[in-house]
């Protein structure tokens, strides 16, 4: 008999072990974290596998599935899993351990485009409403445009700053034809930074996971930790995924967005339920206490994002919570079919819309411009729309309400009004601030039914400026009040009509107009 070689031998049995993973490489259909070595046992930290899994996939451009019977433990590594393919986590559980971070700046999940940004050459300016751009495009793209030499959102309050730099982001075509849905804001005499995000033509999918997180349990100041999904890709469905909150103790630090959307454009997250974040305390800029925000929905320079039929496990009324959802620099932002406790958008959104939803204890807080649509709501904050005092209270467009229910304060004892705010004219918020030209409602009922002994019916704009109230008051920066409200169908609980304000000067030369 003929003696084979030791090295031979090797190497045949090598070629037999290693042929069946080759050929399920050929065969597979999709990647499963337990072909990466995920155990699922919720114990066992699984990110390293889930990261490999996940590589795997977007390099061989197959979907990813999850075990549905799994529970997959993450702890604080320093590690984020990159989806690039469609993802489905089904019925998998995921535990999020934030007790023992590395790096709390880390996503856990990044969604990302396999398209590489880039930086357009020869846009050295632009102007506000400009309807084309100068730059050779391959694809449609979300274009981010930054002046650092100009500061906006000046801030007022207790969270004081000294601005952000002037910040737009808008659709543009391969021909360079700017979104007429996503206009250009501002003026850009100098531009110090832009940047080019390709939209992915075709979308991808994220569907199911229930997601629990561990809070953490550092000090209670603002260092904010990531810990969730980040989707930096366009064109991306997030649907019927869960996310739990457990281990909130007397201290933490707070949440940047378990869901966190940022420069692109085209997201749909829809039969979702999240959670809200226990409110801590800290210390502000202006040295004084201040609760903190903490979210589990944020949204920053993005364009047409899209919430629908989307939930939270806790009461929505529960003032204890913050509310679930924070917003910068967006444009056409939709709550359709949702009960969140709260919408809203800090430094400016162009055009927003909440239709068929509910609006727990904070409401709705917004500035910005453009339309907003509000329509078949309930509201229970303490106005129905709040226009944020700490950036001037400013809305550079128009109200529109139809067919809603205002609950103030979630039916507290309070004197009610339907728009709230506040700007005495002696800040720079590094902008001209606007009230909404004009306001149209057309079906609203009022239930003020619980209101104070001394209630004389609640009113359209609450008290912007007690101070204004004679012709030799002076704004430093003037505000630009409202110009005509259109009112049909208004009823109210109490029976008490509805008022302008219960400061007249300041409201005297608005248009009120009723219709039947």
């Amino acid at each position: 008999m003929t003696k084979i070689p030791n090295s031979l031998l090797i190497a045949l049995l090598a070629m037999v072990w290693q042929s069946p993973r080759i050929f399920a490489e050929e065969e597979m259909q999709v990647v499963r974290y337990e072909d990466f070595g995920a155990l699922g046992d919720g114990e066992t930290d699984d990110i390293e596998a889930i990261a490999k899994a996940h590589a795997f996939a977007s390099e061989k451009g197959l979907p990813v599935k999850a075990d549905d019977k799994a529970t997959y433990f993450i702890g604080g590594r320093d590690m984020t899993v990159v989806i690039q393919t469609d993802t489905d986590f089904g019925d998998a559980r995921f535990i999020i351990d934030d007790t023992k971070v590395e790096n709390r700046n880390a996503h856990v999940f990044a969604v990302r485009s396999m398209l590489e940004q880039f930086k357009p050459k020869g846009i050295d300016s632009l102007k506000r409403n400009q309807r084309r751009i100068a730059a050779e495009l391959h694809q449609d793209c979300v274009m981010r445009v930054t002046d650092f030499n100009v500061k906006r959102y000046i801030r007022r309050g207790l969270n004081q700053n000294s601005g952000s730099p002037q910040t737009d982001v808008f659709v543009v075509g391969k021909d360079g034809q700017v979104d007429e849905n996503t206009p250009i804001l501002w003026d850009f005499d100098q531009i110090t930074d832009i940047v080019a995000y390709l939209i992915d033509p075709t979308p991808l999918t994220i569907t199911g996971g229930r997601f629990t997180t561990i809070a953490n349990a550092e000090e209670s100041k603002y260092t904010y930790f990531a810990r969730g999904i980040a989707i930096q890709r366009s064109n991306v469905l997030v649907d019927g995924l869960e996310h739990r909150i457990t281990g909130e103790g007397e201290h933490g630090a707070p949440y940047g967005g378990f869901i966190n959307i940022s420069d692109c454009a085209e997201v749909t997250v829809r039969n979702t339920t999240l959670s809200g974040h226990k409110t801590y305390q800290t210390v502000g800029n202006a040295g004084k206490p201040v609760s903190m925000g903490s979210y589990d929905i944020s949204v920053s320079r993005a364009l047409n994002v899209s919430f629908v039929n989307c939930r939270q496990f806790n009461d929505i009324k529960d003032r204890s919570r913050w509310g679930i959802m924070g917003s910068n620099f967006c444009k056409n932002l939709l709550f359709d079919g949702c009960e969140l406790s709260r919408f809203d958008a800090h430094q400016g959104v162009f055009g927003a819309t909440i239709r068929n939803s509910t609006l727990g204890h904070m409401g709705i807080n917004a500035i910005g411009s453009g339309t907003f649509l509000v329509e078949n709501s309930t509201v229970y904050g303490r106005t129905f729309i709040n226009l944020r005092s700490d950036y001037g209270s400013t809305w550079q467009g128009e109200f529109v309400i139809r067919n809603c229910t205002f609950v103030p304060a979630c039916g507290k004892p309070v004197s009610a009004s339907l728009i709230g705010g506040s700007n005495d004219g002696q800040h720079d918020f590094g902008y001209t601030c606007y009230m909404p030209e004009r306001i149209t409602i057309d079906g609203l009922r009022i239930d003020d039914s619980n209101h104070p002994a001394n209630y004389q019916g609640p009113t359209l704009f609450a008290d912007f400026n007690p101070k204004y109230t004679h012709a030799g008051y002076e704004e430093k920066f003037p505000y630009v009040k409202t110009r005509e409200v259109l009112l049909k169908g208004v009823t109210t609980a109490s029976g008490k009509p509805l008022r302008t304000s219960k400061n007249l000067f300041m409201f005297e030369e608005v248009v009120v107009k009723s219709g039947e």
